[in-house]
This record gives C-alpha cells, sequence and structure tokens, in this order.
C-alpha cells in the first residue's frame, strides 16, 4: 500500500473516531491520541501511519462493542497483534537507520 492510501485509510479511521466520540463523548481513544500521529501528519513515516491505524482500529472495535450490538468481539486482539508486528518493524527499520 502506497503511504497516500495509508493517509487515506487513516483520516477514514480518525472520522470514524469522531463519529463514534458524537455518540459517546466518554470515549477518549487514550492509545491512539498517546502517540500524537494525525491522518495530515505528511512528515510521519509510512510504517508510523500503519501502526497509529491499527491502533486505532483497536480502540473503534473497543467502541463498538459498547455503542453497537453487533458482534466485534475479535476486532481490537487482531488490530493489537497487527500493531505489534508493525511496531517492530518500525523498531527494526530505526536499529538499520
Amino acid at each position: 500500500m502506497h503511504k497516500e492510501e495509508l493517509l487515506e485509510l487513516h483520516q477514514m479511521f480518525y472520522d470514524i473516531k469522531t463519529y463514534y466520540q458524537t455518540l459517546n463523548p466518554a470515549l477518549k481513544f487514550t492509545e491512539y491520541t498517546a502517540l500524537n500521529i494525525l491522518p495530515n501528519d505528511l512528515n510521519r513515516s509510512k510504517l508510523e501511519h500503519k501502526y497509529a491505524i491499527f491502533i486505532l482500529g483497536a480502540e473503534i472495535g473497543a467502541a463498538m462493542k459498547e455503542i453497537e450490538t453487533i458482534s466485534s468481539r475479535g476486532i481490537p486482539e487482531r488490530m493489537h497483534m497487527l500493531a505489534d508486528h508493525t511496531l517492530k518493524e518500525i523498531e527494526a527499520e530505526r536499529s538499520h537507520s
């Protein structure tokens, strides 16, 4: 996936986050917020955006369990697994720089 496509996906997830926060203002998305990576941060690496997407996806999945009645049980866990894998990629990339 190209960086531009990741940025678009990041923006879509961010819009979903915003939507869920309008439904439930108590949702904080603390793990994603702590990353301090927004969809328009063009200076951040492709891997950093990928990691942010997975973290945000995990928190969106958790929010879905609170707000929606659909089954979203495995989403947060799977997104965290993908985020962990991506974090290892980031660390490997940094150690080779």
